[in-house]
């Protein structure tokens, strides 16, 4: 039995109403959220070490931001119900919280709004879309609520270098954290790790339209 329905392009879509996650969704979610948290925490580390070679052009950082963006654009594409991509982001900030953020507490403020681009990207199309193009918009959204929140919260910059910090960060959240993302889940389905989730229908489908006879 099919455990998704499709649009007519092809995008498989969550089985039953939007708004009632699985249990299976949840766990997926929080297990993505929490291995998200431990790399943020690896990345804190590794964007210290990189952001100094940006110092004659500080603003040009913002292109590592995408790293940060990851889970929301993954969550969503996985479990691809309302409020995925803000829990899969909101947990993989707390888990970088507790684990020791440069930034405190500020981190569970971006993971809301990072979270929040995505939700606004996907409700565009009415979680009925779910290719590479929404996972990109999703990350330039993403990116851009977090860039207006650094520009208050963090950087000072004068705005001609807030505007080019905010576009640096969303040619990385489209680039990484949408192109990136959307290429992260394409693997995790074809590893056989998506089985019971749209996307590992999106795969089977793609296996069987290429082993079909062509006529």
């Amino acid at each position: 039995m099919s455990t998704t329905s499709t649009t007519p392009r092809g995008h498989a879509l969550a089985r039953g109403p939007l708004g009632r996650w699985r249990s299976i969704d949840l766990v997926t979610a929080a297990v993505l959220g929490v291995a998200f948290g431990v790399v943020f925490w690896g990345w804190d580390v590794v964007y210290n070490v990189l952001s100094p070679a940006f110092g004659s052009f500080p603003p040009a950082k913002g292109l590592l931001g995408g790293v940060w963006l990851l889970p929301a654009v993954v969550g969503a594409l996985v479990v691809r119900r309302p409020g995925a991509a803000l829990f899969t982001e909101l947990l993989a900030a707390s888990v970088e919280y507790l684990l020791g953020s440069g930034w405190s507490v500020g981190v569970l403020i971006s993971g809301g709004l990072q979270g929040l681009g995505v939700e606004i990207a996907v409700a565009l199309f009415a979680w009925r879309r779910w290719g590479v193009g929404v996972a990109a918009l999703g990350g330039a959204f993403a990116a851009a609520l977090e860039a207006v929140y650094e520009a208050f919260a963090y950087n000072d910059f004068s705005l001609g270098w807030d505007v080019v910090y905010g576009a640096a960060f969303v040619v990385s959240g489209v680039v990484i954290a949408g192109v990136g993302g959307a290429a992260l889940v394409r693997a995790l389905a074809r590893a056989g790790a998506l089985q019971r989730f749209p996307a590992g229908a999106e795969h089977r489908a793609t296996l069987e339209h290429r082993a079909a006879p062509q006529a």
